[in-house]
């Protein structure tokens, strides 16, 4: 039987955990508008209507704030991420790794993550946001690359794809192309994922194709070498 003891401080965490979440999500609000280095705790208390001293009972600095929101807002983009993977699931390669990446690229240009990856401010928290784009983002990407080699799709080295195709979307994702062509940033985005994919994904019928020889990674070299 709860007592009304027990009661209460459920109650009591229910109204701080819900308090916490408020705050987060004005924080996100604030902190991906103009940047979050430009915005205060003071900028945030006024914005909530409260104390900063309440804000610190939840969160003890702002390094700590910024963490939940990244938090919160990698696991949005990490939903995208599987919820992309599970719609291609079955079709042809080239179409997974394009609808991949296009879901990839809208994520992290909706977050900043280039520019919070490059920006000045905390340096713990660069690498932070760094560290979650490889685990969130460029991990699941290396991995449908591996596949696509295990699978002989892969007329290029799957690291080397994993190399250009990073460095095509964060550029990408930084570029004022998008003003200079008068593109979208999807159809830019769409136009460099054909373009780096071009030749290094081998058609799915073989009477299309020119076979080449898969050029092996330095992990097949060492299986070889140990079997």
């Amino acid at each position: 039987m709860e007592t009304m003891e027990t009661k209460t401080v459920s109650q009591v965490s229910e109204k701080g955990e819900r308090r916490a979440d408020v705050i987060v999500e004005a924080a996100g609000r604030l902190f991906f508008a103009p940047g979050f280095a430009r915005v205060s705790m003071d900028d945030l208390a006024r914005e909530l209507g409260m104390s900063k001293k309440t804000i610190y009972r939840h969160f003890p600095d702002k390094r700590s704030l910024l963490t939940a929101v990244l938090d919160r807002q990698f696991a949005a983009v990490e939903a995208t991420m599987v919820a992309a993977a599970e719609e291609t699931e079955g079709q042809p390669f080239g179409v997974r790794v394009q609808g991949f990446l296009l879901a990839a690229g809208s994520e992290l240009g909706r977050i900043g993550a280039a520019q919070l990856a490059s920006g000045r401010g905390d340096v713990m928290l660069r690498q932070y946001v760094e560290q979650r784009v490889d685990a969130v983002v460029y991990g699941r990407l290396d991995e449908l690359f591996r596949e696509g080699h295990r699978q002989g799709l892969l007329a290029t080295p799957p690291e080397l794809l994993s190399e250009i195709t990073r460095g095509a979307v964060e550029r990408l994702l930084s570029s004022q192309l998008p003003r200079e062509l008068d593109w979208t940033a999807a159809d830019l985005l769409r136009a460099t994922v054909n373009t780096v994919l071009h030749g290094a994904i081998r058609p799915a019928h073989p009477d299309d194709e020119r076979r080449e020889a898969v050029i092996p990674t330095a992990r097949d070299d060492e299986q070889e070498v140990s079997s």
